[in-house]
C-alpha cells in the first residue's frame, strides 16, 4: 500500500470527503495562495493553498468539507451551517481555530 505525503496526502483526503459527501470532483489543484486557504469555482475545479499540507487533519476537513458543500449550497447560510454541523460537528472551534492561525497575515482571508 503507497503512503501519501503532502499534496497527494491532501488531494486524497479530498477526495474521500467527495465520496462521503456524494459530490463529484471535475478537477482540483493544490498550490501556493496568498490571501485564502482554498475556492472552488461553479466549473468544479476546487484549489486548495499548499500550506493546508502541513495542517492537522481536523483543519484541513474543515476546509475540505466548507469548499466541497459550496457545490451544493453556494452561500454560509443556515443550511450550509447545518450541513458543516452535521459533518464536522462543532465546526465553529476550527473555524476560530483557523482565523487565530491568519490573524498574522493581513492579505489573508480564511
Amino acid at each position: 500500500m503507497k503512503t501519501f505525503t503532502g499534496k497527494e496526502a491532501l488531494k486524497s483526503r479530498v477526495m474521500e470527503w467527495a465520496a462521503k459527501l456524494d459530490i463529484p470532483v471535475r478537477s482540483m489543484t493544490v498550490r501556493l495562495i496568498k490571501t485564502k486557504w482554498a475556492s472552488c469555482s461553479t466549473s468544479g475545479r476546487l484549489t486548495f493553498d499548499e500550506a493546508l499540507t502541513g495542517m492537522p487533519h481536523r483543519l484541513q476537513d474543515y476546509v475540505i468539507v466548507h469548499e466541497l458543500l459550496h457545490f451544493r449550497v453556494p452561500n454560509h447560510g443556515k443550511l450550509w451551517k447545518s450541513l458543516m454541523r452535521a459533518h464536522l460537528g462543532e465546526y465553529e472551534r476550527i473555524e476560530a481555530e483557523l482565523k487565530r492561525i491568519t490573524q498574522d497575515k493581513p492579505s489573508f482571508r480564511p
